[in-house]
């Protein structure tokens, strides 16, 4: 009997736009991807839900000690990587509700845009560092690519159906085990942080050990 090849899985990208790890992260993870015969699937989760309300844990940012060593660390993989960096990790965090909605029902309308506008929303955050906390910043500022109908956005996001998407990709996330932005599964398997690059690029190579 033939058989068809079996078409490798693609890779559950976990992130929060808040999170500068996750943005160095989503500048590498689609090179990782398609060395291996991959694509990167999108799932907005919320770090104010899992570690806060869930884990029971403060932001880093607002951790002793920790908030610190974020403050130099995060600047410092950014050089190293040749990522830009335009916002200051100093400050009151944005909320990142408004992106993750925006994000959520794009990824719906348009599925094959998914990587792209997810690329021009974390390139407004944090290459540039403008705020997105409305949807009328969100339109003016972000560069979505030119298939995206930003007013249908705009109107979309005054409804109830964005933020439902954004909980229904949180609960998601929460049920596949994912506490901290990024975490990337390769088939069933996870990884967390930016840090275990290295480590999905082995697990893809060798099938796991």
């Amino acid at each position: 009997m033939n058989t068809l090849p079996t078409v490798p899985g693609p890779i559950q990208f976990h992130f929060d736009f808040i999170s500068p790890y996750a943005y160095l992260a989503s500048r590498l993870i689609e090179d990782i991807a398609v060395r291996h015969g991959r694509v990167v699937d999108w799932h907005p989760m919320l770090l104010g839900i899992s570690v806060v309300k869930v884990m029971g844990i403060k932001p880093l940012m607002e951790t002793p000690l920790k908030g610190e060593y974020l403050r130099r660390d995060v600047p410092r993989r950014a050089r190293k990587l040749g990522v830009p960096l335009g916002r200051s990790m100093d400050g009151p965090i944005p909320t990142p509700l408004p992106a993750a909605r925006a994000f959520c029902w794009l990824k719906q309308q348009y599925p094959h845009l998914q990587s792209a506008t997810a690329h021009a929303i974390y390139h407004a955050w944090w290459a540039r560092g403008v705020s997105l906390s409305t949807p009328e910043e969100l339109a003016a500022r972000v560069g979505f690519p030119p298939e995206v109908d930003v007013e249908a956005l705009l109107v979309a996001l005054k409804g109830p159906e964005p933020a439902r998407l954004l909980r229904d990709s949180v609960q998601a996330s929460l049920d596949a085990g994912v506490f901290g932005a990024p975490t990337i599964i390769v088939d069933g398997e996870p990884f967390w942080g930016s840090d275990r690059l290295d480590d999905v690029e082995a697990w893809l190579s060798t099938g796991g050990w």
